[in-house]
């Protein structure tokens, strides 16, 4: 299937642009899907023509445990909203599509094949003055089924105790942490973003030896991504090389999921993992140290 992106990535075949979304908004084999933590604020408003909605909260979050949606539910996700095996599914959200990315993460970690991200996201969209609808689309039950010997990629998926033993051991040197929070949370000023006040960590800081390369350094103001060269020339500043073991992290793993979306399909750096426990996991840790 064609694409256009207006730079060339390692990985150009992960992007979509508005004007491609456009052209196949009445693709039978295209899934156009919004992802929003508060669907009030952006999908009831207006969205693209077509397009379905993931509530990240809800659908792509475990109700009971801090975890993502089991490997059942995410079949049943994609069966309810018209989703087959060879669907091409395009992933777009709200703030500069942190949870769209952390959906792209969810389908990856569950090896789905042909899932994208709309450069830009809702944000271009709206600014172009593209067409958007209030009507909900109620697809047909979906065929996707899950190969029941295909595991999870846990290649692509940190935890807490990897990030400990990484720490104590002589691969901490040939790792490389990355908080991509603003500045003020890194340094332990604040434990969360102004929109989010309600789930911040007990206390604020970063994992010891983290880089702060937070995530909307590589974007446009149109909240597209910069060019190839410019992104890699960020991380090469801070020493984040594609020679490293590299693991992202936020306050709950969408902002990291969208700095790991960068390094591994735009740079293509082949050994990323999104830790998304994050600070909320690491800042409420009895006996966990901390930096600040």
């Amino acid at each position: 299937m064609a694409q256009t992106t207006k730079t060339k990535y390692v990985h150009p075949e992960v992007l979509v642009d508005t004007q491609w979304v456009e052209e196949h908004l009445e693709d039978k084999n295209v899934r156009i899907v919004e992802v929003d933590y508060d669907p009030k604020s952006n999908y009831n408003l207006g969205h693209i023509p077509n397009s379905i909605l993931i509530d990240w909260k809800k659908d792509v979050n475990d109700p009971i445990t801090r975890d993502i949606l089991s490997i059942n539910n995410f079949q049943n996700l994609l069966q309810n909203n018209g989703i087959n095996n060879n669907t091409t599914v395009i992933l777009y959200g709200d703030f500069n599509n942190w949870f769209a990315a952390f959906a792209f993460w969810v389908f990856k970690y569950y090896r789905y094949n042909d899932v994208r991200l709309l450069d830009g996201g809702r944000k271009k969209w709206l600014e172009e003055d593209r067409q958007i609808s209030k009507d909900t689309i109620n697809y047909p039950k979906g065929n996707y089924k899950l190969d029941e010997e295909i595991k999870p990629n846990d290649e692509i998926r940190a935890y807490l105790a990897q990030v400990k033993n990484a720490l104590v051991s002589r691969r901490y040197f040939q790792l490389s942490l990355v908080d991509v929070r603003s500045g003020e949370e890194y340094r332990g000023e604040i434990t969360a973003p102004p929109e989010y006040p309600t789930e911040g960590a007990q206390r604020g800081g970063h994992i010891p030896g983290a880089k702060n390369v937070p995530w909307a350094q590589v974007i446009n103001d149109d909240g597209t991504f910069k060019t190839l060269e410019e992104i890699r020339k960020l991380y090469d500043e801070q020493g984040i090389t594609q020679n490293k073991d590299i693991i992202t992290y936020c306050r709950i793993g969408e902002r990291s999921s969208h700095t790991w979306f960068v390094l591994k399909y735009l740079l293509g750096y082949p050994n990323v993992k999104n830790y998304d426990g994050s600070w909320t996991e690491c800042g409420n840790l009895i006996g966990n140290r901390v930096e600040k």
